[in-house]
């Protein structure tokens, strides 16, 4: 099961060191409160502990349940055509309660883009392409591949990990001797 967690592929969005020998992988729904709720330990994760860890995200939007969530994660794509990927990360993460809702999300996702001061015109032409799509759905199936039924999923070097409930927890199961 872990076959697809192995490889870490030039198309994953990363944070840290990728010659690291702890990998923490999430695969994460923009749309799901839980997520939600885990974006600033994972966030502070990375902060303390980013030169010491690879950190790779993964979507996994919950299409059935979250109807918003696919094109939330082809807005962090799009946004990362242009080097931005991180920035609509933390953007959409920051702002669920104020887009999970809305009949077009896509508007508040280019009103985004714009205060991250990206290229508008090329945002709109990217986002849902071809390119975009296929990247959301290559991470949907490798997550499916890897046994995700649920979001936030973590794994830990290949092998998926309890859910940690606080951001001690996280980090003593990440990095024990921080």
């Amino acid at each position: 099961m872990a076959s697809a967690l192995d490889t870490i592929s030039g198309n994953d969005w990363f944070l840290g060191d990728k010659n690291s020998k702890i990998t923490l992988i999430e695969y994460s729904d923009f749309q799901c409160p839980a997520c939600a709720s885990y974006y600033p330990l994972v966030k502070q994760l990375n902060k303390e502990l980013g030169n010491k860890i690879l950190f790779v995200y993964r979507h996994f939007p919950l299409k059935q349940t979250h109807k918003n969530a696919e094109p939330a994660a082809w807005a962090a794509e799009t946004a990362g055509k242009q080097g931005k990927f991180w920035g609509m990360h933390d953007m959409i993460f920051e702002n669920q309660k104020v887009w999970s809702d809305q009949k077009n999300a896509e508007e508040l996702f280019i009103k985004y883009a714009g205060e991250l001061s990206l290229d508008i015109a090329k945002f709109k032409e990217d986002f849902g392409s071809k390119e975009v799509k296929e990247k959301v759905e290559s991470d949907y199936q490798s997550g499916l591949r890897a046994g995700v039924n649920a979001t936030p999923t973590f794994f830990l070097n290949g092998k998926q990990m309890q859910n940690p409930r606080s951001y001690e927890e996280l980090k003593n199961t990440v990095f024990p001797d921080a």
